[in-house]
C-alpha cells in the first residue's frame, strides 16, 4: 500500500453506519440514462411528479474523461460537476426543481477508480494515468498497480478489491485523504439537495472502505450499492447488505429467463424463495445500463425495449410484485454496446421527443400507470394467486390491487376472486377502460401479451387516492374517449393523448391505450382533472415502437370543455 491506512477513523465510521443502515423502501425510481440535466428537470415537473415516482437516478455528474462512449461518464478526472450533462448551475437547478415536485435525484457515484490514459477532462483538467497524476489525487492516492484477471471473481476477493478493474487506476478507498476527498464531493451535492446515491463498482471496494465514506456523509442519505452476484463467486452482496441496500442482478437475470424460456408459473414465489437477498436489502430491475448493453450479468436473458410486449408485461409484473425496492429503466436507442446518448436533446419546444432516439420506457403507459399500483399496494402481501400451468397468471395484493397477466398469444377470459371493495376502476395496465368488481368478482378479457391491472386508486368515479393515471382524490372527470374509423394493420393500434399529463402530454409513446371490442370504433375511459380544458387527437401507432406506424388524426385538434368533479362526459373524434 502506498498509504497507511488510519484506522481509527475507518473504525469510528463503521461504527456509525452501523447505527444508519438505510434500506429498501416504497415506491418506483427511474434510471433516466445520459439525460441532459434541464430535461431531467422537466420531466420531473411534466411527468414523474405528476406519476408517482419516487426518484430519479441520474448518469454521474463529476468531470469525466471525453469521448461520445457512455462508458466515459465512469472514468473521473476530477470531482467538478461537470459533465456531458451540463455544469454545475445546471445540476443544481435540477435537484432544486425535482425536488420542488417531490421527486428526489440519486446521483450515480464513481469513487473506486480514477480515469484511464492522458488528457483533459469535460471541466479541461488534466489527468495523466501513467504518472496518477489528478486534480485531487497524485500517486500517493491509488493501490498499488496490479490487473484483475477473470479467474479473480471466482477465488480472490483480496484481488478484486484492490486491483485495476478493466486498467482503471484503483484508489486507496480504505486512505484517510481518499475517503474525505470522495466524502467533500458527495457532501457537495447533498447540499445541493440530493437525496441518496448509487455507488458504483462497490463490489471492487472492501465494505469497510465503502462505511469509511458514507460514514463522513451530511445527513442521512438514502444509499444502494452496485454489487453484481449471481452466484459462485469470491465476493456476494451479502457481505453490503448490513449497510444498506444493494443491487440484486439475479432479479434481471431470472426475470428475463422466466419471461423469455421458462413459464409464468413459475413466479409464485419470486425472490426471497429463489434465494435472493431479504427484499428490505434488494433494490431491483429488469434491466439496467450495463446488462441490457450485454455487460454486468445475465446474459441473453436479460430483456431490454427491444424485446416490446415481453418486455412491458416483465415490468409490470415487477412493479406488481412486492419484492425489493424497483428501478424502471429509461434508456436511448442503441445499436451496439458502446455506443453514447444521441446528440438530439430529449426536449424539443416543451415536448419529450420519445419514441425514437430516446426510448422512454418509463413513459409507456402500462410502465408508467403501474407506478401508482406499486405507491398503493405498499405493505400488502400477495393473496388469490392463480396460474393456468403455463404462461397466465393473476393475483391479488391485500384488498387493494389485483394484476393479470397473459403472456400467450390467445386472449384469457374468466372471472377471478379478489379482496377489492365493490366499485368500478380503472384498468391501468391495459385500455384504462372500467370494469365493475361485484362481491370480490371480476371478469376481465385479457388480450395476448397484454395485462390488466386494478387498483383501490384508481377508482372510475375519482374516489381513490389517485386516478392512475395523474389524479387525486374526488378530483377527476371520468371521460369516455372514442376514436371511430379506427381501421389499423397489424401490431397497430389507437391511441388517444393530448395536453395533460394523463393523457401523455402529446407523447406517442405515452399516450393512452384504447380497446378494440367495438372495431373500427376504439374507446377507453381516462380521468381527468375537474375543471380542466384539454386538447386532444386520435393517434395510431405500433403496438411496441411509438415511432413506427405513427398516423395522427388530421385537422386541428379537438377539444373538451372542463367538467365538474364525479362527472363523466364523452369525447368523440373520427380519423
Amino acid at each position: 500500500m502506498k498509504h497507511v491506512k488510519q484506522w481509527l477513523p475507518w473504525l469510528a465510521a463503521a461504527l456509525l453506519m452501523l447505527g444508519s443502515v438505510s434500506r429498501a423502501h416504497a415506491g418506483v425510481f427511474v434510471h433516466l440514462f445520459e439525460w441532459p440535466w434541464d430535461d431531467v428537470a422537466q420531466e420531473c415537473e411534466n411527468f414523474l411528479g405528476p406519476k408517482g415516482y419516487s426518484a430519479v437516478q441520474v448518469s454521474p455528474p463529476q468531470e469525466h474523461i471525453q469521448g461520445s462512449q457512455w462508458w466515459t461518464r465512469y472514468q473521473p478526472v476530477s470531482y467538478q460537476l461537470n459533465s456531458r450533462s451540463g455544469d454545475a448551475a445546471a445540476f443544481a437547478n435540477m435537484v432544486s426543481r425535482c425536488n420542488a415536485v417531490g421527486v428526489d435525484v440519486y446521483a450515480d457515484a464513481v469513487f473506486n477508480h480514477m480515469a484511464n490514459g492522458t488528457g483533459n477532462g469535460t471541466a479541461g483538467s488534466y489527468y495523466d494515468s501513467g504518472s496518477e497524476t489528478y486534480p485531487i489525487y497524485s500517486s500517493n492516492d491509488f493501490h498499488d498497480t496490479c490487473t484483475i484477471n477473470s479467474e479473480d471473481y471466482g477465488n480472490d476477493a483480496w484481488r478484486v478489491r484492490n486491483c485495476q478493474l478493466v486498467g482503471l487506476p484503483d484508489l486507496d478507498t480504505g486512505a484517510n485523504y481518499v475517503q474525505q476527498t470522495v466524502a467533500d464531493y458527495i457532501n457537495n451535492m447533498i447540499n445541493l439537495g440530493i437525496k441518496g446515491i448509487r455507488v458504483d463498482a462497490a463490489k471492487h471496494m472492501a465494505p469497510g472502505d465503502i462505511s469509511g465514506i458514507l460514514g463522513r456523509l451530511n445527513g442521512s442519505p438514502y444509499v444502494f450499492r452496485e454489487v453484481i452476484d449471481l452466484g459462485g463467486e469470491a465476493i456476494s452482496s451479502s457481505e453490503y447488505t448490513g449497510q444498506g441496500d444493494v443491487t440484486e442482478f439475479r432479479y434481471s437475470a431470472n426475470i428475463g429467463d422466466v419471461f423469455k424460456n421458462q413459464k409464468l408459473s413459475y413466479l409464485s414465489n419470486f425472490g426471497e424463495g429463489w434465494g435472493f437477498i431479504g427484499s428490505q436489502s434488494a433494490v431491483v430491475f429488469t434491466d439496467n445500463h450495463d446488462n441490457q448493453r450485454g455487460h454486468g450479468a445475465g446474459g441473453s436473458n436479460v430483456l431490454t425495449y427491444k424485446d416490446g410486449a415481453l418486455y412491458n408485461l416483465a415490468n409490470v409484473f415487477m412493479l406488481a410484485w412486492p419484492y425489493g425496492y424497483p428501478k424502471v429503466m429509461s434508456s436511448y436507442a442503441f445499436s451496439d454496446s458502446d455506443q453514447g446518448p444521441p446528440s438530439s436533446r430529449v426536449y424539443q419546444n416543451g415536448q419529450a421527443q420519445c419514441g425514437g432516439a430516446w426510448i422512454c420506457e418509463h413513459r409507456w403507459s402500462s410502465i408508467a400507470n403501474m407506478v401508482a399500483f406499486r405507491n398503493e399496494a405498499d405493505g400488502t402481501g400477495v393473496n388469490h394467486w392463480w396460474d393456468n400451468g403455463n404462461n397466465q397468471i393473476a393475483f391479488g395484493r391485500g384488498s387493494v390491487g389485483f394484476v393479470v397477466i397473459n403472456r400467450e398469444s390467445g386472449d384469457l377470459n374468466r372471472t377471478f376472486t379478489t379482496n377489492l371493495p365493490d366499485g368500478s376502476y380503472h384498468n391501468v395496465a391495459g385500455d384504462n377502460a372500467c370494469v365493475t368488481v361485484s362481491g370480490g368478482q371480476v371478469t376481465l378479457n385479457v388480450p395476448g401479451m397484454e395485462a390488466a391491472a386494478l387498483h383501490t386508486g384508481a377508482a372510475c368515479d375519482g374516489s381513490g387516492s389517485g386516478s392512475g393515471t395523474g389524479g387525486g382524490a374526488g378530483t377527476d372527470v371520468n371521460v369516455a374517449f372514442q376514436c371511430q374509423n379506427g381501421t389499423t394493420t397489424m401490431g397497430q393500434s389507437v391511441y388517444v393523448t393530448g395536453n395533460l399529463a394523463e393523457l401523455g402530454n402529446w407523447d406517442p409513446a405515452s399516450a393512452v391505450l384504447l380497446s378494440a371490442t367495438n372495431y373500427p370504433t376504439w374507446q377507453g375511459d381516462v380521468a381527468i382533472p375537474a375543471n380542466t380544458a384539454i386538447e386532444w387527437k386520435c393517434i395510431k401507432r405500433d403496438e411496441s415502437d411509438p415511432s413506427q406506424d405513427l398516423v395522427w388524426q388530421s385537422g386541428s385538434n379537438n377539444t373538451l370543455a372542463g367538467q365538474s368533479a364525479g362527472s363523466s362526459v364523452t369525447a368523440t373524434a373520427s380519423f
